[in-house]
């Protein structure tokens, strides 16, 4: 089985510490992401120094800028912040020491169209290329996000997996809320899947709920993960410590934790 990792942040770090050591479960580092923090390079800085004093658990990852992020925009000043935010994202992973980074395709499913798409899969494998290599040794996880399906993923992910940097993250919760069979999702993303993100929602909205709260079906869930994606990390995305606890929990009482 794949490791599992817990959100985690500055705020409540010492109950995040008390989760990972109680279950022994990683981070997945969420300060980062934020604009303001990296627009203001003290702040950045007192984080890193923070989670360099803390230490983080063995195989603990970070999410990436993604707020407005977009390497394939037409406006090229949007292109060029949108690459200083992830370069940046990558410098702190280094920096703090973390396996992987998490970023998003941030496609507009409104928008799509046989150009856009295209547009979306070249100018993304380009720029991730640039930082895979740029990065050899930390891991780049591509996560579907407002994506109605698996294809544009799917797409750059086959260009991308001949590097061993690369993998997909897996958001189970936002494929689940699409409208397309969370099957067809498996089936086109299994072969580039290294790292998942699961959470519970009433499959209309992103709710970030704790497992069990909402109307995902997790015995589902588990066959797909047995079969396709065993050995992949597995992040409990939700932010507050006590639904982190109970997702835990959830998962010890119905799957003997088999996460």
């Amino acid at each position: 089985m794949g490791q599992v990792l817990i959100v985690a942040r500055e705020q409540d770090i010492e109950s995040y510490k008390a989760i990972a050591e109680e279950y022994n479960v990683g981070f997945e580092v969420n300060d980062f992401y934020n604009p303001e923090v990296l627009e203001n390079e003290d702040e950045m800085n007192r984080l890193v120094e923070f989670y360099q004093r803390e230490g983080l658990p063995k195989g603990s990852t970070m999410h990436g800028a993604f707020f407005d992020i977009v390497v394939f925009s037409h406006d090229l000043r949007i292109r060029e912040i949108s690459e200083l935010r992830m370069e940046q994202s990558m410098k702190i992973a280094v920096r703090i020491g973390v396996k992987g980074v998490v970023f998003h395709t941030n496609i507009s499913p409104v928008l799509s169209s046989m150009e856009y798409d295209q547009r979306a899969i070249e100018m993304t494998v380009e720029y991730l290329e640039c930082l895979l290599k740029r990065y050899p040794d930390t891991e780049i996880y591509l996560e579907n996000m407002f994506d109605a399906d698996p294809d544009i993923l799917a797409a750059i992910s086959e260009r991308l997996c001949i590097y061993e940097n690369y993998g997909v993250c897996f958001d189970y919760a936002h494929a689940s809320i699409s409208s397309t069979p969370i099957q067809t999702w498996v089936e086109a993303l299994a072969p580039y899947i290294k790292h998942i993100h699961i959470n519970d929602n009433n499959l209309k909205r992103d709710q970030h709920l704790a497992l069990g709260d909402g109307k995902i079906d997790w015995q589902q869930f588990m066959e797909y993960r047995k079969k396709n994606f065993d050995n992949c990390s597995l992040v409990i995305e939700t932010t507050l410590p006590e639904n982190q606890r109970r997702s835990l929990k959830y998962l010890e009482q119905n799957f003997n934790r088999e996460m």
